[in-house]
C-alpha cells in the first residue's frame, strides 16, 4: 500500500470515527429513588437494552436519588423538554393526567397480574396518549415495584384504630390523602427528597412504599413496624420527553421503544425474583411484619366506599372503572 493510499484510508477512517462519535447520543434518566430498587433496575435495564438495540449510538446515564429534582418537578422539565427521561412513582403523574389515577385508586390492582394486564393492555395504551396530551411526556416502559405497605416506627398496626394518632407521610397527591382520610387519618404530605429526614428526626412516624424501595432507601434504620396492606399496587413509570421524543428519527424512537418493551419485561421477572428475599432481609434487620386483622376488610371497606366515588369525575367516569374491573374479571 502506497503512502498516499495508506493516508487517504486513515483519513476516511478518522472522519468515519468523528462522524460516529458526533451521532452518538447520552439521554439523562432522572430516578427518584435510591440506586437498588425497582426504579432503577428498571432505568438500568432500559439503559442496557438501548445501547444494545442502537448498536452502541445511544446510551443512557442513570441520575438517581432525586439528583435532578424531585419526581413531580422531573415531569415539568421532561414537558418543556429539559430533561430526557424520569422514572417516578405514578401518582406523581396524576397532577399532571389526571386519568392515570384509575391505576391508583385503592384496591382496583389487586395483584402483581392485574398491573401487568391493565398497563400492557388497551388501559396502558390509553393512558400513554393521555399522558402526551396533558403532561407532555410518553410513557416508555413500566416498573412494576410492588404493594405499598405501610411502615411506622411506633407500634405494630393491624386496624384501623391502632392507625389514628401516627403521623403518616404520604406523597402530595389527593387520592393518597383521600385514602387515609377514609382511614380516618390526616396525613402529612411530603416531597420524597424529605422523607428520610422527616422519619429519623421524628417529624413523622410512617410512610408507605414496596418493599423493595424501604430497602434500597434504608427505611430499616429509622422504622420498625410493617404493615403489608394491599391498597396500592407501586407502578413507576419510565417516560421520555415528548418533545426530545418527538425529535428523533423513527429509527432511533423504535430504539426507544423496544428498550422500553424489554425494560419492562425485565421489571416483571425481577420482582418475582426478589421481593420475597427483600422482605426477609428487612426482617433479619430488626423490622416486625405485622398482618392487618380480617383479611383487610374494614380498610378497603372504607377506602372503596368513600374515596372511589369521589375520584369518579377525573379518571372518566363510573362507567370508566366498572370496564377496567371487568377487564380483571371483577
Amino acid at each position: 500500500m502506497t503512502l498516499k493510499k495508506w493516508l487517504t484510508g486513515s483519513v476516511w477512517a478518522a472522519s468515519l470515527l468523528l462522524a460516529t462519535v458526533a451521532s452518538a447520543t447520552t439521554f439523562k434518566v432522572a430516578i427518584g429513588d435510591a440506586a437498588g430498587g425497582t426504579q432503577y433496575e428498571l432505568g438500568k435495564a432500559f439503559a442496557e437494552q438501548l445501547k444494545e438495540k442502537s448498536g452502541g449510538s445511544m446510551t443512557a446515564d442513570l441520575f438517581p436519588n432525586s439528583q435532578l429534582g424531585d419526581e413531580q418537578d422531573t415531569i415539568n422539565d421532561a414537558a418543556m423538554g429539559l430533561l430526557d427521561f424520569s422514572i417516578l412513582a405514578i401518582n406523581n403523574i396524576t397532577p399532571f393526567s389526571p386519568s392515570v389515577a384509575v391505576l391508583t385508586l385503592p384496591y382496583v390492582i389487586q395483584s402483581l397480574d392485574d398491573a401487568k394486564t391493565l398497563t400492557q393492555g388497551d388501559v396502558g395504551k390509553e393512558l400513554t396518549e393521555n399522558t402526551i396530551r396533558d403532561a407532555g411526556v410518553r410513557i416508555i416502559g413500566w416498573s412494576y415495584s410492588g404493594f405499598r405497605v405501610l411502615t411506622n416506627s411506633k407500634r405494630p398496626v393491624r386496624t384501623l384504630d391502632d392507625l389514628k394518632g401516627l403521623v403518616i407521610r404520604v406523597p402530595k397527591n389527593e387520592l393518597m390523602i383521600a385514602s387515609y382520610n377514609a382511614w380516618g387519618v390526616n396525613p402529612t404530605p411530603m416531597a420524597w427528597n424529605e422523607t428520610f429526614t422527616a422519619l429519623q428526626q421524628g417529624v413523622v412516624d410512617g410512610q408507605d412504599n414496596p418493599y423493595m424501595t424501604i430497602s434500597a432507601m434504608k427505611f430499616d434504620e429509622v422504622q420498625k413496624y410493617i404493615t403489608p396492606i394491599r391498597y396500592l399496587f407501586s407502578l413507576e413509570p419510565l417516560v421520555m420527553s415528548e418533545q426530545v421524543f418527538q425529535a428523533q428519527t423513527p429509527e432511533v424512537q423504535a430504539w426507544i421503544l423496544a428498550a422500553g418493551q424489554a425494560a419492562t419485561e425485565h421489571s416483571y421477572e425481577y420482582i418475582q425474583a426478589t421481593e420475597d428475599r427483600i422482605k426477609q432481609e428487612l426482617q433479619a434487620a430488626g423490622m416486625e411484619i405485622v398482618e392487618p386483622a380480617n383479611n383487610e376488610q374494614e380498610w378497603i371497606e372504607a377506602a372503596t366506599t368513600k374515596v372511589w366515588p369521589a375520584f369518579y369525575d377525573s379518571i372518566g367516569g363510573k362507567e370508566r372503572l366498572d370496564a377496567i374491573l371487568a377487564t380483571l374479571n371483577r
